[in-house]
């Protein structure tokens, strides 16, 4: 498929093959790929087998790229470009596999630029080191360097549906841009965009050996691509059983997991409540809830709770939601009609428990609509999970030991909004929360595609993502001293 010829909504059938290191290859067996809206097919992708996870493996640990730096800055620099100017045929796209309102897509499309200029210019810097050794009585009158070189092995690459472009660029080009080999397996709700980005990579120049995709069925093909030995690392975005399934299989590899979050946004007395509200929307509802960094808890102080609650309902009833074509949705559905059942249920729950629901909780298909709930308690399923959907829980609290014990009383570490003017606060959360980041008035998920991202407990093993943190964990270390 060209990235040119993208169907228009949501009819066409788009049939795939598999890339194995740039060839298409065909499959009798297919998976289909569903509108999530109307339920529509819209394409089908082939099930790899078991031989074409090990033929793609082998041609990626056999391939030794001899991509200059500047070679690799322009490869990115031109898929970049491609992307940039095919935004709204990939936006597109995104919307018809994943659902996802076109006001998202397109934001992710102008994201997943940024994520190929980021990677582009660091692979210019020049990352060696020199240490001079004779800093002591012992030492001698030589200078060790240090040396960074791609892994020996293939990378394998599992990303999920919630942002079919971007958590797949985020793990390809830092590894072109350290010049690794990659063997790609999408979420197989969203996999037509990782297609269509691989086609960009080839057309920029990106040697076929250097990425594979591969679609099939995770309970044939995962063993192999976690256990082989031409894998050394695994990177993997998704949900927490799954990532600690592979943390026990793979054993021996380095391992990247970015898993689930339970973010809270915390709103003390001081905190201007109308900016407070529309972080907490905008951090509940964009990209339908389905992001790792979502508002997912909402933890507010007594005093102010009432008036916050109030401008949140307000800011919930005015979200467009519906047809994710329409361009005036705010919101499109969720990935499937299961994943909104679950939301129903959860909320249901937390209602025969004491909770208030204020609006929503209205559910049609795989569409399901911004939800408020006030007189949260931590012990509720909605607030105790991850809730990955546009449902917004409001806990109260007292103080401020009180909101860390509860903004630390999950099992996840990944992210946090805090919204206060107060510096001596500001400085005591950032030190007690247990999360990978604190965003002060802003929502948890905010961060350039540059900077360290990552959580620790069930949201991940503290190994970070970003660009930078990327490129690190993709590369081996080598030193050697000389006499001078």
């Amino acid at each position: 498929m060209s990235t040119s010829t993208i169907p228009s909504p949501p009819r066409a059938v788009i049939r795939e093959s598999l890339r194995i290191a740039g060839k298409k290859v065909s499959r009798d067996r297919v998976i289909e790929v569903r509108h999530p809206y109307s339920g529509e097919l819209v394409g089908t992708v082939p099930k790899a087998t078991l031989d074409d996870v090990k033929r793609a493996l082998e041609i990626a640990r056999s391939h030794r790229s001899t991509l200059t730096r500047h070679d690799r800055y322009k490869i990115l620099m031109t898929a970049g470009a491609i992307i940039a100017s095919r935004r709204d045929e990939l936006a597109h796209l995104i919307t018809l596999e994943s659902g996802l309102c076109l006001k998202d897509s397109r934001y992710e499309v102008g994201r997943a630029s940024d994520v190929l200029l980021f990677a582009a210019n660091q692979a210019l810097v020049d990352d060696g080191e020199i240490f001079s050794c004779d800093l002591t009585a012992h030492g001698k009158n030589r200078k060790v360097y240090t040396l960074k070189e791609p892994l020996q092995g293939a990378i394998t690459a599992i990303t999920p549906f919630n942002h079919p472009l971007n958590q797949v660029i985020h793990k390809v080009a830092p590894a072109v841009a350290t010049n690794n080999r990659v063997v790609l397996k999408p979420s197989e709700k969203t996999p037509l965009t990782a297609y269509a980005l691989a086609d960009v990579l080839y057309d920029a120049g990106l040697p076929p050996e250097m990425l594979s995709v591969l679609t099939g069925d995770p309970g044939e093909i995962a063993d192999e691509l976690l256990t082989s030995a031409d894998v050394d690392l695994v990177s993997f975005t998704g949900g927490v059983s799954i990532g600690k399934f592979i943390a026990a299989k793979a054993v021996y590899k380095r391992q990247v997991l970015e898993l689930g979050g339970n973010d809270p946004i915390i709103v003390l007395e001081d905190a201007d409540m109308e900016e407070a509200a529309t972080l907490a929307a905008s951090g509940s509802y964009k990209n339908s809830g389905q992001r790792c960094t979502a508002v997912k808890r909402m933890l507010v102080h007594e005093s102010v709770a009432d008036r916050f609650v109030d401008l949140l309902v307000e800011k919930t009833r005015a979200v467009k939601y519906g047809d994710p074509f329409d361009p005036a949705m705010d919101m499109g559905t969720v990935i499937d009609e299961p994943s909104a059942r679950r939301f129903e249920t959860i909320v249901n729950e937390a209602v025969a428990r004491g909770a208030r629901l204020l609006i929503g909780n209205i559910r049609r298909g795989a569409l399901y609509s911004p939800t408020v709930l006030d007189g949260v308690t931590p012990d509720m399923t909605v607030v105790r999970h991850e809730t990955f959907g546009p449902v917004s829980p409001v806990i109260r609290f007292k103080t401020v030991d009180e909101a860390i014990r509860i903004a630390n009383g999950t099992a996840y570490g990944l992210s946090s909004s805090l919204c206060t003017n107060r510096l001596d606060l500001i400085t005591h959360f950032i030190r007690e929360l247990h999360v990978g980041s604190v965003n002060v008035r802003e929502v948890p998920g905010y961060r350039l595609e540059l900077t360290p991202f990552g959580g620790i407990k069930d949201s991940g093993l503290g190994y970070k993502e970003g660009v930078l943190e990327a490129m690190k964990s993709f590369c081996n270390t080598k030193t050697y001293s000389l006499p001078w």
